[in-house]
């Protein structure tokens, strides 16, 4: 069971002394004590920070649940910590949460060796200001999160922290366990990698909602020449169903092979419900419902105009959060 922070504060929480023993909560002359005033605090600052914690744990693991499990973890230390020794507030949770997400992101590899047929990220249905924010929503769009599961642990966390949050070498250095040299080492390394292998081009909302509804009105009539027209000649499809729900276990390739996939799966799902509209991980996209739930995440990446990836996550287990907004930080 996940414990938020507003839960968490009201939790007796532990105690230490200055040299980060634990001892009893002292009395101070208006009744409260010491160590009230220090989980207040304690719980403020770690709110006031929560949803940038959230997005580079996020942005770690591509996983929300995850996410949330390291939130917690760094939760559960963060109230150990000597308030007094700590400059930087906001650096100390973000050094906390990277160095909880490195441990699960070894952990998540290892478990990803098994997982049935593509794994896609957890998708996250964004508030429309997450949109607004280009380089954020660029850092957690689907393609970009794919592009992420290619560097090493470091590398990734490297990469996030200095690429989207823009934190300095000695910041980052602290939060990996690397020196400042190694980190830019580090980071060159990432981004380089990443440079070859992300979607070229930044792609304007408009051009990506147009093509986005010119798929959904060929999906939804299964207009096989009308997704013929949209799909790029080299486009790839990726589904993810966990083992738990049908999808196929490799990706398809080629507008034609695209198009009479979709034509047959989308008609029998929009068959039993509408194709909604939505903004996931900050893109437009689209919701697939069946009985009255959500049955499918289909995102899609854009470039001049046509559909050149399609990523559609049906695992119920990575569908859990997209009832509802998530925001998102820098």
């Amino acid at each position: 069971m996940r414990v938020t922070a507003s839960r968490a504060s009201r939790q007796e929480q532990p105690v230490t002394n200055d040299r980060g023993e634990r001892s009893e909560g002292t009395q101070d002359t208006g009744g409260r004590t010491a160590d009230g005033e220090r989980t207040d605090s304690a719980t403020e600052t770690f709110v006031a920070h929560r949803n940038l914690l959230f997005t580079v744990a996020y942005e770690m693991l591509g996983s929300a649940a995850d996410a949330e499990d390291v939130l917690q973890e760094t939760w559960l230390r963060w109230t150990d910590v000597d308030l007094g020794t700590v400059r930087d507030r906001r650096a100390y949770l973000v050094r906390i949460t990277t160095r909880q997400a490195l441990n699960r992101l070894r952990a998540l590899g290892r478990r990803k060796e098994t997982y049935v047929g593509p794994w896609l990220p957890e998708p996250l249905l964004t508030t429309p200001d997450v949109a607004e924010d280009v380089e954020l929503a660029d850092s957690v769009s689907m393609a970009m999160l794919l592009v992420l599961e290619t560097l090493t642990p470091t590398e990734r966390a490297v990469f996030v922290l200095r690429e989207v949050f823009d934190l300095g070498y000695d910041e980052i250095a602290e939060a990996v366990g690397k020196s400042p040299a190694a980190v830019r080492q580090i980071a060159h390394r990432a981004r380089s990698h990443v440079a070859a292998r992300r979607p070229r081009g930044v792609v304007s909302r408009t051009e990506t909602q147009g093509a986005l509804d010119a798929f959904r009105r060929a999906a939804e009539t299964g207009d096989l020449q009308g997704l013929l027209d949209i799909l790029a000649p080299d486009v790839v499809y990726l589904a993810d169903g966990g083992g738990i729900r049908k999808a196929v276990l490799r990706p398809i390739v080629g507008a034609d092979k695209v198009a009479r996939l979709l034509t047959a799966a989308l008609g029998r799902v929009a068959a039993r419900g509408p194709l909604r509209p939505a903004h996931v991980n900050g893109h437009p996209a689209l919701l697939l419902h069946a009985d009255g739930e959500v049955d499918t995440v289909l995102a899609i990446s854009v470039a001049d105009g046509f559909v050149t990836a399609l990523y559609a996550v049906r695992n119920p287990e990575k569908l859990s959060r997209i009832g509802r907004e998530t925001t998102l930080r820098r």
